[in-house]
């Protein structure tokens, strides 16, 4: 959820990949259908593992705190925890929760780092 709301609220100013320590093998149908409520259709996704190689290309890292403590790779970068929940297995009301949660944080991000001085590092 935070990656394709990341995507379609940057525009393409800035973009983002979503990957996971255990992914599933498949996005959650239930995740799907909240998502498709706010108009950003995630059924083509694939669930990715988080790689070394994905960590040294990033500018930032943020963990959505579903339990990634020790599984989670060495990154070259901070990391920041929102310590939102796994909605694996919630109810579609939870699962909304989540989603709008996710969207507040990704809008926050977007704000901070289109700020004049915001500075990233250099490739």
């Amino acid at each position: 959820m935070a990656e394709a709301f990341f995507n379609h609220l940057a525009g393409g100013r800035a973009i983002s990949c979503s990957a996971g320590t255990q992914p599933a093998e498949r996005g959650d149908p239930h995740v799907i259908l909240v998502m498709r409520e706010v108009g950003i259709d995630i059924a083509a996704q694939v669930p990715k593992a988080l790689t070394p190689g994905m960590l040294e290309q990033v500018h930032r890292v943020i963990s959505m705190g579903c339990g990634v403590d020790g599984n989670c790779l060495a990154s070259p970068v901070s990391v920041e925890d929102w310590g939102i929940k796994d909605p694996k297995g919630k109810s579609l009301e939870e699962i909304r929760a989540v989603r709008d949660m996710i969207r507040v944080r990704v809008l926050a991000l977007l704000e901070e780092i289109e700020q004049p001085g915001f500075s990233r590092p250099k490739d």
